[in-house]
């Protein structure tokens, strides 16, 4: 009986290790996976498996970024870029966030100007650049206001869906304690849609580096977008791949960002 008992707590344990080892394996696949595809591209390359006129080798790629990094030229064009993300992220999100707030918490305001804000937002934020363009010209700010217009939307309505989510409990006992409209802005609404902005805050990231490479096509003679449209006319396929590959290292290391923020601020979510 004893034996019959040890055996049975050995497959026990061995079902499981089971799971860990596979977690592991996993885990070092992702980390490899990456290389391994650049060793698959490489050797492809260099073998004539694939045009390298349009897929030119990573070795190839790597060489032209260590010259570009040398030179300091591909700083002052993820500057200009970083620059122009920044300061549009913040004009959309900051009013996306706060108006998102107030018509999660009032019906009147949401029945008003909601269908406003769901007529303006499938237009393609592109399509209205000629526009901007018209309005600010090709500096700078007509990159801001794009940038703004297409995170504004991702922020309001992510902000507004996490307040309509919010348990109707909690604001009535904000309301029965006598709690003020400020209060039960900053103290249940806004902590209750944090979830939700994070959220938002990471797609809006996301499609701020996409919208800023398209303006930066058009109307710009700096940043990450021209350098690849510049690269494009010129057919200097190596660097046009050391743009694509920049701009979305910069995607990922922004979205990496506000995941540690998410962590910090919002830990309950979790549970």
């Amino acid at each position: 009986m004893s034996t019959a008992t040890t055996i049975l707590t050995e497959d026990e344990l061995r079902r499981l290790k089971t799971p860990a080892r596979r977690e592991k394996l996993f885990r070092f696949a992702s980390y490899f996976s990456p290389l391994l595809l650049l060793l698959i591209w490489e050797l492809s390359s260099q073998f004539n498996l694939i045009d390298r006129r349009f897929f030119p080798a990573p070795s190839a790629i790597a060489e032209t970024a260590w010259r570009m990094i040398v030179s300091l030229e591909l700083f002052e064009h993820m500057g200009a870029t970083l620059r122009r993300v920044g300061i549009g992220y913040m004009m959309g999100a900051i009013p996306g966030i706060t108006l998102g707030l107030i018509l999660g918490l009032s019906q009147p305001a949401r029945r008003i100007l909601g269908p406003i804000f769901s007529a303006l937002y499938p237009v393609p934020k592109i399509a209205i650049l000629p526009l901007i363009l018209l309005i600010f010209g090709v500096g700078d700010a007509s990159k801001f206001v794009v940038i703004a217009i297409g995170v504004f939307f991702l922020m309001f309505y992510n902000t507004m869906g996490g307040v309509l989510q919010t348990p109707q409990i909690y604001m009535d006992v904000a309301k029965n304690a006598g709690a003020s409209r400020f209060q039960t802005f900053t103290r249940i609404a806004f902590p209750a849609a944090l979830p939700s902005i994070f959220t938002g805050l990471k797609l809006a990231a996301g499609s701020s580096y996409i919208i800023i490479a398209a303006a930066e096509f058009l109307g710009a003679r700096s940043g990450v977008g021209f350098f690849i449209w510049a690269s494009w006319q010129t057919f200097a396929v190596s660097r046009m791949f050391v743009g694509i590959v920049v701009i979305s290292v910069m995607g990922y290391l922004t979205i990496l960002a506000l995941e540690a923020l998410e962590r910090h601020f919002v830990a309950w979510a979790k549970n």
